[in-house]
């Protein structure tokens, strides 16, 4: 059988390295032929000696950590690329937890050509308790909130043009280049489309699946993806056609607020298309908090869904309109 190098970029998780180090143990795939390796940012909490003591634990998984420097996820990547002996990659993340046949069933996929890049659905779960964290968690699945991020939800095997947490070929970095570390998110992205231009295909199969902890707060959201946002600009410049209606759609909205704002100083006209703008968006929001409260049997989920999703796209959007000031500035 291939040998599975599983590279995983890290920084402070002590909360959640071990769910995905236990997940991994349990494996359908022959561990002998798997091996681990967490790219550590130099984490300042206890990380490490969670890996640690989880390796003596468990002496039959072969566990590295790879010194990251950087402390950026693609400069993880690619040091764990580099320690890396396996014919067969599996990216992973330390927010993750991969069912026990994930590992099985990308080797599956990529053996039967169905991909260059090979990728799943993410189960999404609160990252902390209490009725925000869950919102965020509803939220982060729902279409209104990631349009046609067909990881999030979708139920049909399909290509696409990304897939989080991708396996693949390590002949196929060889072949198009290492993540781009000049890219601190977004380096997902920017990898697949390097594939999809070099005549290569990205397969997401819903069988594939893996835990996702989402955000625990609106602060971390809003962090996350303001990230998201800003980093887009950087990757659109290099590839403008790779954008897509899900990632026009947040700064547009941003942008009508703000404008109709302006003129609402001058014009009632605009004043009243801005309410009704707002009106509408609110509306949309508690359609969206309601289908989720009832759909998963949880009353708070009415306020928090909804704010969750006003959070992703204000966030996203306002970074993703500065990043673009910023360029324009600076060209």
């Amino acid at each position: 059988m291939s040998l599975v190098s599983v590279i995983v970029p890290c920084y402070n998780e002590e909360r959640t390295i071990r769910l995905l180090l236990g997940a991994l143990y349990e494996q359908t795939y022959p561990r002998s032929c798997m091996e681990v390796l967490i790219a550590d940012g130099r984490s300042t909490d206890r990380t490490r000696a969670q890996i640690a003591s989880f390796s003596e634990e468990h002496p039959d998984l072969n566990l590295r950590v790879v010194d990251n420097p950087r402390r950026t996820i693609p400069s993880g990547l690619n040091a764990a690329l580099a320690a890396a002996r396996g014919d067969l990659i599996v990216r992973l993340d330390a927010h993750s937890m991969p069912r026990p046949d994930y590992v099985a069933r990308c080797v599956e996929a990529l053996q039967a050509g169905r991909g260059d890049n090979v990728g799943g659905v993410w189960e999404i779960r609160p990252g902390g308790p209490g009725w925000v964290a869950r919102g965020i968690a509803a939220a982060a699945a729902h279409p209104l909130a990631v349009g046609d991020a067909l990881y999030r939800y979708a139920e049909h095997a399909q290509y696409v043009d990304t897939v989080p947490f991708g396996a693949f070929r390590a002949s196929l970095v060889k072949q198009i280049g290492p993540f781009d570390e000049d890219l601190l998110t977004n380096e997902d992205y920017e990898f697949n489309t390097r594939i999809r231009l070099s005549g290569g295909k990205v397969w997401l199969d819903p069988a594939i699946r893996s835990t996702y902890f989402a955000r625990a707060d609106y602060a971390a959201l809003a962090r996350q993806y303001w990230r998201y946002g800003y980093w887009k600009v950087k990757m659109l410049r290099r590839y403008p056609a790779a954008i897509r209606w899900r990632q026009a759609l947040p700064p547009l909205f941003v942008l009508s607020l703000l404008v109709l704002a302006l003129l609402a100083i001058w014009m009632p006209a605009a004043r009243s298309l801005l309410v009704l703008e707002l009106g509408l968006y609110t509306l949309a929001l508690l359609f969206v908090g309601a289908q989720l409260a009832v759909k998963n049997k949880d009353l708070p989920l009415l306020i928090s869904a909804p704010l969750a999703v006003a959070t992703m796209h204000l966030a996203w959007g306002s970074a993703f309109l500065w990043s673009l000031a910023v360029s324009l500035v600076r060209r």
